[in-house]
């Protein structure tokens, strides 16, 4: 009987496709899994070679299957899209992860743990912020230019504009309300900002608060 050595498993939602081949490349199952029925699954293989995308999940994923014993591999999306040969659909994606993780050549993602991708979270949503936060002192800079209120680059002038909301006379009242909802938002990213720089390693010491 032949036994299983790799197995592609298409990540998802709710419905997750698996493709098992053996050493030789023949396909001895293709199988729909709900969410529930994943790590069921992979306790009653065979110890084999688990492949899936390096995707939202992935690492979770890994983590998750390599506790039973299988040898767990994420491949970098890019690398899995060229042994899709048909129409792509969930089943055709698991194939081609099996086929792709059999390479000799392949290039693997090392699976994060839960400490690094909780650090990485960290840097992303501090970019976010960042990225709102000019964003919101674009619009607050444009909003006001179209009454005329214009302001130099630079925080302090940021100050400047936010003070003109409040208490300059020619803006119109019914664009007042709207402006404090960009204000209030500036107010509340520049609070987010330093206690997201706060949790990165030695950022008090290295990191600067972005400019506008």
């Amino acid at each position: 009987m032949l036994e299983v050595n790799t197995i592609g498993l298409d990540l998802a939602k709710n419905v997750f496709q698996v493709h098992g081949g053996d050493a030789s490349g023949s396909v001895l199952f293709r199988k729909k899994l709900r969410r529930d029925q994943v790590p069921g699954f992979f306790a009653t293989q065979p110890t084999c070679t688990v492949a899936m995308e390096a995707c939202a999940g992935g690492h979770y994923w890994a983590r998750e299957i390599a506790k039973l014993g299988h040898a767990v591999r994420l491949i970098a999306p890019g690398y899995v899209k060229p042994f899709v040969k048909r129409q792509k659909n969930d089943a055709d994606d698991a194939e081609a992860i099996c086929e792709a993780a059999q390479r000799p050549t392949m290039r693997f993602v090392a699976a994060k743990s839960e400490e690094q991708q909780a650090a990485a979270m960290v840097f992303r949503v501090r970019d976010l912020v960042v990225r709102q936060r000019t964003q919101t002192i674009n619009a607050i800079r444009g909003h006001l230019a179209e009454f005329g209120l214009v302001a130099a680059q630079g925080l302090f002038h940021v100050t400047k504009l936010v003070a003109a909301i409040e208490k300059d006379s020619t803006i119109p009242e019914a664009a007042r309300p709207i402006l404090f909802l960009l204000v209030e938002q500036l107010r509340s990213l520049d609070a987010e900002w330093p206690c997201l720089t706060a949790r990165l390693p030695g950022a008090p010491e290295r990191m600067r608060k972005p400019g506008d």
